[in-house]
């Protein structure tokens, strides 16, 4: 079952917490505990705190108390409280969400401690390693009904670059490892604390999704698909489905993909490091500064565009700019006959290249950026790149719709 389209969601509860990563635990007597950190504001001790917490109301009905620091690593956070066996095990992140990232954890014969470090800490961590995953931390449990245990937690793929160093900029990824737990009772996550992109996945049942995602959207349907997203608070009247059916209709506002508002974007996350993607767009507008297109997008000061515009001679361009930090540069431009257009890109490692076409003419290349200058590491945040497609007017709002057809994602090995 898609978990996207079964969930519903309540009215949100607001809760009496202070600060980031709270975790709910629920205990075997019915009461039940907020976990999470304290310290990063005001002049709160840095650790991780605990409170029981009242879910109707979202009220904590009891004092908030530190109950560990971590095992010395900065940025003690993420926490998750589990009981097992009859002990209370505590599992956190330490050392940043950057490369010393690591998981630890501790236990305690009651929720509140003191809590025992394990001996062996951190239980994941790829610090100071060549490894392909890197900056692993937050994880959690799961245990199945055939009572395996795994976790799941983020990390990284960096690539290197020429200049120097790694750079990332899929952001941070989900992924999954086994747990076994040692004679002694501690958990122990993959091989002795460190895994690989491919593991020994035992009993866990493997059967594709019911509904995988299509390589191509034809945007036929009355709702988006689950793969694409937003940048922040969108609005109604920015983007349709059934305005003109068959098709994404984005009606561009004054925001921009430099600013922190809301542009007409819709995005899906980059996934994979080699991949293509091509989209048809119908644009004719009429105002200077009216432009739609299809965008590599990491933030408002980090982004690659290829997109229509209409210049002061009332005509359009092709156009490719790129923004980065403070600069900003069209690199390339020219004149285009016409309101339809393939704009597209292929993907590696390092570089994407960009291309175009009419609707039934030849592919032309056209400009190409670097992987590394959107990175975390240049640009900042999470997150990860997003191949988007947007319409802005610049500074006012867009004279004309910029309508999509169909948009292709597509994977290379």
């Amino acid at each position: 079952m898609n978990i996207f389209r079964a969930c519903r969601w309540s009215e949100p509860v607001w809760l009496d917490w202070p600060s980031i990563d709270p975790s709910l635990f629920f205990d075997e007597d019915g009461r039940v505990y907020i976990t999470g950190t304290g310290g990063f504001f005001g002049d709160e001790q840095k650790g991780i705190y605990q409170a029981e917490i009242d879910l109707e109301t979202g009220k904590l009905v009891s004092e908030r108390r530190l109950i560990w620091q971590g095992t010395g690593g900065k940025s003690a956070e993420g926490p998750h409280l589990y009981r097992v066996n009859g002990k209370y095990y505590l599992m956190i992140a330490e050392g940043g969400t950057e490369y010393g990232h690591m998981v630890t954890v501790a236990r305690s014969d009651s929720p509140y401690g003191p809590f025992e470090s394990n001996p062996d800490n951190p239980i994941l961590t790829h610090r100071s390693s060549d490894s392909p995953i890197q900056a692993t931390g937050h994880a959690d449990f799961v245990q199945l009904e055939d009572e395996s245990w795994w976790a799941v937690f983020l990390g990284i793929r960096p690539v290197s670059v020429p200049f120097g160093g790694r750079h990332h900029h899929l952001g941070r990824e989900t992924f999954l490892a086994p747990v076994t737990w040692s004679p002694d009772g501690w958990p122990v996550i993959g091989d002795g604390g460190k895994v690989t992109l491919k593991m020994d996945a035992g009993s866990l049942p493997l059967e594709p999704d019911e509904s995988p995602l299509s390589d191509t959207d034809d945007f036929d349907s009355n709702r988006l698909q689950p793969e694409w997203n937003f940048l922040r608070n969108p609005r109604d009247e920015d983007w349709s489905l059934e305005e003109r059916p068959g098709w994404l209709t984005l009606h561009g506002s004054a925001v921009s993909l430099n600013d922190t508002g809301s542009p007409a974007f819709v995005g899906r996350r980059q996934q994979h490091f080699r991949c293509s993607v091509t989209t048809f767009m119908s644009f004719a507008p009429t105002q200077v500064g009216d432009e739609a297109g299809l965008t590599v997008y990491m933030n408002e000061r980090f982004h690659y565009e290829i997109a229509l515009t209409c210049g002061t001679n009332g005509c359009l361009s092709v156009i490719l700019r790129r923004r980065i930090g403070s600069l900003w540069k069209v690199e390339l431009k020219e004149e285009y006959e016409g309101r339809d257009i393939i704009l597209g890109l292929e993907a590696d490692s390092s570089r994407y290249t960009f291309f175009y076409s009419s609707p039934n003419g030849e592919r032309k290349s056209f400009g190409a950026g670097e992987c590394s200058l959107l990175s975390t590491e240049v640009a900042g945040g999470f997150t990860g790149v997003y191949f988007g497609l947007y319409a802005t007017g610049n500074g006012k709002p867009c004279t004309a719709p910029a309508s999509f057809d169909w948009f292709q994602y597509k994977p290379h090995a």
